[in-house]
Formats: structure tokens, sequence, C-alpha cells
């Protein structure tokens, strides 16, 4: 009886939160929200075709995704009256349609760059997306990988000097992947082959990333940035024709090779996983170790190999925060990016395709808390930054659910 009550309270808790986020929606950014109005972009002046600008108030549109959220509340909550799992679809549905919410209420007033937002959008899921793909690996053989920030960061140090030493970016974007699965390999080593606490190395990963990159930062780089620390960024590539496709075109077909690789490297690892004897065997391993081993497969190798490819991903995930983006490598720049990873892993279930959707999302608040600074300075800053943060918190508090990782995820293996 005590199990089934458990069940029950932990199955509502997602029509719960979302309920509470619908309301408060529904009451400040619509029934006493800003009554100005909201300009949305939809083209810009090179692109083929040419839409009028979308104008709405900022109070009604407020009231409008309030509604549509609890709908979606509503919706839910018949699925968990009637047992049914809460598809992760709708958790996505509600993410993005509460920031749209957050965009028209910041941006009263102003316009919205929407081609700009979206694009951007894209570009700062990138490192979350594949640092989640490196967790992903590693927790489908059953490896927890707390290392993922420390993998970005010195993916990201190491693609930046590299590439200003050689005056070559790809060089510096492959020593970015080799030098991430490298540090990968010593999580892997000592979960698989000394059966250590796998959260505990992982912390102390991340802790001698943050300082080696922080010692060599201000010893060298700080002292010479011209020759250390001036990789510059990788060129756009823009797509004939789809780029000049409206609002998506800019978002998804002028991009840098980075972006592209990202989404190539999700489809990727989401077939391996579900449609090839590889990912098979993978995940029997995270599953039942004992039973992939009784049935011939090495478990030990098995775990090494995904978790340093792993971290080969979160290497370019890194890489991409620098050559990708900044143009130069910052201390600490990678700013929890590797714990958003972690949260996008368990809201996206441990699959590929939805950590993906689950990352555009934080990407998508990362750019609203960075252009927000710039449109809304009567909003305190400090408000502004934790919007990032405070969606992680919601999201995995609140839309994880019943989600179940891999049965073997973080149980080291010991052979009989």
């Amino acid at each position: 009886m005590t199990i089934a009550v458990k069940e029950v309270r932990e199955s509502w808790k997602t029509p719960a939160v979302m309920g509470s986020v619908a309301v408060i929606i529904f009451v400040f950014f619509g029934l006493v929200g800003k009554p100005e109005d909201v300009s949305f972009q939809l083209s810009s002046s090179k692109e083929l075709i040419q839409l009028e600008p979308l104008v709405i108030a900022s109070n009604f549109l407020g009231t409008v995704v309030g509604v549509l959220l609890l709908m979606i509340t509503a919706l839910a909550a018949l699925l968990v009256y009637r047992n049914k799992r809460v598809s992760i679809w709708y958790s996505m549905l509600f993410g993005a349609l509460s920031l749209v919410a957050l965009l028209g209420w910041l941006a009263g007033g102003n316009t919205v760059p929407l081609a700009f937002i979206l694009g951007s959008a894209l570009v700062l899921a990138v490192p979350i997306m594949l640092g989640a793909m490196a967790g992903v690996m590693s927790e489908r053989v059953g490896v927890v990988n707390i290392a993922i920030e420390g993998q970005l960061l010195t993916g990201a140090f190491m693609a930046a000097v590299v590439s200003t030493i050689t005056g070559n970016q790809i060089v510096g974007l492959v020593s970015a992947m080799i030098t991430a699965a490298l540090f990968s390999m010593v999580l892997a080593v000592f979960s698989v082959r000394y059966l250590a606490q796998q959260i505990i190395v992982g912390v102390v990963l991340n802790v001698l990333a943050i300082g080696i990159t922080n010692f060599f930062y201000q010893q060298f780089l700080t002292q010479d940035s011209a020759g250390t620390n001036s990789p510059g960024t990788l060129p756009i590539i823009s797509i004939p024709f789809l780029s000049q496709i409206p609002v998506i075109g800019p978002a998804l077909f002028e991009n840098r090779i980075t972006v592209y690789l990202a989404v190539l490297i999700v489809i990727m690892v989401w077939f391996i996983l579900f449609k090839t004897k590889l990912g098979l065997r993978a995940r029997a391993v995270g599953e039942h170790p004992l039973a992939a081993d009784t049935v011939g497969i090495n478990v030990g190798r098995t775990r090494f190999w995904w978790v340093t490819l792993g971290g080969l991903l979160a290497g370019l995930g890194g890489a991409t925060l620098t050559i990708g983006n900044a143009g130069a490598f910052g201390r600490e720049m990678s700013g929890g990016l590797g714990f958003i990873a972690l949260a996008v892993v368990i809201l996206g279930r441990w699959h590929p395709i939805y950590a993906s959707a689950a990352a555009l999302l934080f990407g998508f608040s990362i750019i609203l808390r960075i252009w927000a600074n710039q449109v809304s300075p009567g909003i305190p800053t400090n408000f502004i930054t934790m919007v990032p943060y405070l969606v992680t918190l919601i999201a995995v508090v609140g839309f994880v659910g019943r989600s179940r990782p891999p049965a073997a995820d973080g149980i080291p293996y010991v052979k009989g």
C-alpha cells in the first residue's frame, strides 16, 4: 500500500508543477502584465520572402499562453488520472510556451528579432546538446558522468590555445576532442578498472579541470593573449535557398560547422543506440551487466570506450564555446553548462532526441537572459541571470516524473 501511494504522488508531480507555473504566467504575464505592444520581426531585409512583423500586446500574449498552458495542464492531469504517462513532448511544449510568455513580457514595447533569437538559441544549445550526448552515452552503459563540466572546459581551453598557436581552427577542434576524450578516460579507468565511486571521481575531475585551466589562463593566456588566446571563430556556412526561408532559414541553415556537426551527431547517437547491435549491447550493459557478460559481452571494455567516446563529443561541445562562439577562452567559461547537460539527460529520459530537444529549451533560456539584459534594463539583473538555472530546477523537479535511468547506472560491475 505504501509503494502504491508513493507512485501516485510522484505521478501527480508533473501536472502540479505545470498548474503552478501556468497560473503564475496567466496572472502576472497576462492579467496584470504589460500593456505595451511587442513586435516580432519575422524576416530580415536579405531574405527572399518578406513578412510583415507580428504585433501583439504583451499582456494579451501572456493571457493566451496562460490559457494554453492551463489546457496542457488539464490534459496532463487527465492522463495521470487514467494512470497513463505524460509524454515528454507535453513537457517540452509547456516549457517552450512558458519561455515565449517570458519573452513577450520582457520585450514589452520592443521589437523581437525572432530569427536572431532562434539562431542564437541553437548556437548556445550546442555545447549543452553535445554534453548531453556524452552523458547519454556514459549512462546508457552504466557510468554516471558528472565530469561533463570539466570535459567542456578542457575542450574550450585546448581549442582556443591550439587554434591560436597553429593558426588552424580545425586542428584546434580536433585537439579539443582528443583532450576531452583523454580526460574522460580517467573517469572510465577509475570507474571500470578500480571500481571507484563515479560521482566522487567526476566531481574531482571537474575541480581539476577548473584548477588547471585557471592556472594556465592566469600564467600564460593573460600574459600573451595575441599569441595564445586569439583563435577567432569558425566561418559561417550558408546553405543556398534554405537560408532564405523566413525565421527558420537563418537559424538552421546559416551557421558554423559545429552546429551542423552537432545535429548530425545527435542523429548518429540515436541510430547507433537504438538501431544497431552495437547499441543493443551497450544498453544491455547498462541495464543488466551480468546478463550481458553471460552472453559474451565484455562489460568493462564496453563501458570504457563508450565513456571515452562520450568525452570526445563533450570536447567538441567545449570547442564551440571558443572557436564556435566567443572567439577566445575565459576563466570557467563553461559556467555550469555541464551540469545543465546532466539535467537535460534526465529530462530527456536518457534518449538522444529528447535530450537534444530539452537542450534547445535551455539554449533559448540562455539567449533570453542575454537579450533581456539589453532591452529590459529596469528588470533586476540577478533575476534575469538566474533564468536558465531556474528553468533547470523546474524541469528536473517538476517534469521528470517517473523517469527510470538504466538499471545499472552508477553501479560498478565485478565479474564473478
